[in-house]
């Protein structure tokens, strides 16, 4: 269940403060997702226009935001705000390009956005990001490593992995959110060894 950014006690702190918190302490991120979701729902819709690939967007781009947290560096002119909504778009860009891959038919970009596809090539920083979650998912207990596994690292929707594992769109995204929940805790670990 998503928390209520007011019920939260740092919930009067700039998104800036809490991003450079979270990383201490992950249960604040819970803050700016609050914040931000809806937001970012209505954006990648409106890019995208399917609802459904929006939600798969918009929490691929809170666990960017998440995993990139310490590369945040506030600079005049760019806020949170800002620098999210780059990575919600450029995570957008990618994702329906790769749906188009795929030959996804129900998906169609807004005109509006053609020109500002970025160039796939230029794809390092993802890719050691992901060598990055890979370390970590390997830590953790199989029924959970497989689901975050496909869903972030090998891109399928909720309801791909969903028909992979003969199951429901519920049980998959009541497994994922465990995994995240498994995986912050193994992140905190960590911090805390560093």
């Amino acid at each position: 269940m998503l928390l209520d950014e007011h019920e939260h006690p740092e919930a009067e702190l700039k998104d800036e403060v809490i991003l450079e918190r979270s990383i201490e302490h992950p249960s604040l991120f819970a803050v700016l997702v609050a914040r931000y979701q809806d937001a970012f729902l209505r954006k990648a819709d409106s890019v995208i226009h399917s609802k459904e690939e929006a939600e798969d967007i918009v929490q691929e781009t809170f666990t960017k935001i998440y995993f990139n947290a310490r590369r945040f560096k506030t600079v005049e002119g760019a806020s949170f705000k800002s620098w999210g909504y780059k990575i919600l778009m450029n995570t957008t860009f990618t994702h329906y390009q790769k749906l188009k891959k795929k030959g996804a038919a129900h998906v169609e970009l807004d005109p509006e956005f053609y020109e500002t596809l970025p160039d796939p090539a230029n794809h390092r920083e993802e890719e050691v990001m992901r060598d990055y979650v890979a370390s970590f998912l390997s830590k953790m207990p199989a029924q959970l490593a497989r689901p975050l596994k496909l869903h972030f690292l090998e891109e399928y929707s909720q309801k791909e992995i969903a028909d992979m594992e003969g199951t429901t769109v519920s049980a998959v995204k009541t497994k994922i959110y465990r995994a995240k929940r498994e995986f912050e805790r193994l992140l905190a670990g960590e911090k805390e060894r560093a």
